[in-house]
């Protein structure tokens, strides 16, 4: 049973460092499409943001570990992680072998859901659907950290991409009309001067506010993995190199080898780089100058922290991919490619049911097996 733990960390570690370089894109796509910086120095302003990103919480990994499957009613063994993390990881690899910027996110989310479903001979009940507290903050289960944010989150990155947008082209066209040194500095040399330099901090707080999202989901199935180990006495007796298991805080509580090694992992994978699906976003979607780069990356960051605070496991890609369309919509309706656009959407609607029907299948198999 040691053993199969163990296999279960390996896997969490291989797909957080998967989830690095695949969603690399999401966090440097813009800051390299604006040529603000080499592809070489975005990936380490990214891998050093992501992990420091990491530390900065654990509210997400705590919703993965303990606020999305029922333990009571169904054992969610080494075996049933694995499977979640496979059908995640192959996933990954598929959407990024095409190049498309799919959610690792919901990937994992879909794996874990889908497995534990056919761990729990298809009861529906396992799942944590709600939770409602008297603070909805702290409402729980699929619909309030899932289903609502993976909603909600593209549609207010896109809004908020074409506020902020919107914002510095109406202070431009101001400073435009008011002639004299204002003029002077609004002109699009100056314009991409100033904001290519803004664009280091917006692509530093995109790369931290990914850490904070991101890293902290394989956080919370490492931690899940311990818990039911922990509950069914695999850790009872262990021996001495393996004592670092053992968790030292409540039931709900992530140790902090967990957090510094998901940190560590996935700014390795982000150093790796994904060029096929930063080639995407940077470059096929929308044509990008600093400015618009500085928009879509702040206002993709401030939804990530916003929903890492209250635990909800949302896109990176989702977050970022419709900021950028945001900015391109407040730049002209017609700068979109909407070809490329729907290959994007095709692959979050089929994320979910993929990984969750590839994880059911893996699981079921198992049990035919035994």
């Amino acid at each position: 049973m040691l053993t199969l733990l163990l296999l279960v960390i390996l896997a969490a570690l291989i797909f957080e460092f998967i989830n690095g370089f695949h969603d690399t894109a999401n966090s440097i796509a813009t800051v390299v499409a604006t040529k603000v910086l080499t592809p070489a120095q975005a990936v380490m302003l990214a891998a050093t943001t992501n992990l420091a990103g990491a530390f900065s919480g654990t509210a997400v990994a705590k919703t993965i570990s303990s606020g999305l499957v029922d333990t009571n009613m169904v054992t969610v063994s080494s075996e049933v992680l694995i499977c979640a993390l496979t059908s995640a990881i192959i996933w990954n690899l598929i959407t990024w072998i095409m190049g498309l910027p799919s959610s690792s996110s919901h990937a994992l989310i879909g794996g874990l859901c889908g497995a534990a479903l056919a761990a729990g001979n298809n009861n529906p009940d396992v799942l944590i659907w709600s939770k409602t507290a008297v603070v909805w903050t702290e409402n729980k289960g699929l619909l309030w950290k899932v289903i609502i944010p993976m909603v909600s989150s593209p549609i207010l990155g896109f809004a908020l991409g074409i506020v902020i947008m919107g914002g510095l082209m109406a202070i431009i066209s101001g400073m435009n009309t008011r002639g004299g040194a204002l003029a002077k500095m609004a002109r699009p040399k100056c314009v991409n001067f100033v904001f290519g330099k803004a664009q280091l901090l917006s692509a530093g707080y995109m790369g931290f506010a990914h850490g904070s999202n991101d890293a902290q989901k394989t956080m919370g199935i490492i931690a899940l993995a311990i818990f039911a180990a922990n509950s069914a006495g695999t850790l009872d007796q262990l021996p001495g190199w393996a004592e670092f298991l053992r968790p030292n805080g409540g039931e709900k509580d992530i140790d902090i080898w967990i957090i510094f090694t998901c940190a560590l992992i996935m700014a390795l994978g982000t150093a790796i780089g994904g060029w096929r699906i930063i080639k995407t976003l940077g470059h096929k979607m929308v044509k990008l100058h600093p400015i618009n780069g500085f928009a879509a990356e702040t206002s993709s960051a401030t939804i990530l922290l916003t929903t890492a605070h209250f635990g909800m496991p949302v896109s990176t890609t989702h977050c970022i991919s419709t900021s950028i369309m945001g900015v391109g919509f407040a730049k002209n309706l017609h700068a979109l490619k909407l070809s490329i656009v729907k290959r994007i959407l095709w692959a979050w609607v089929l994320t979910i049911p993929a990984t969750g029907g590839l994880s059911w299948g893996m699981v079921s198999l198992l049990a035919l097996l035994h």
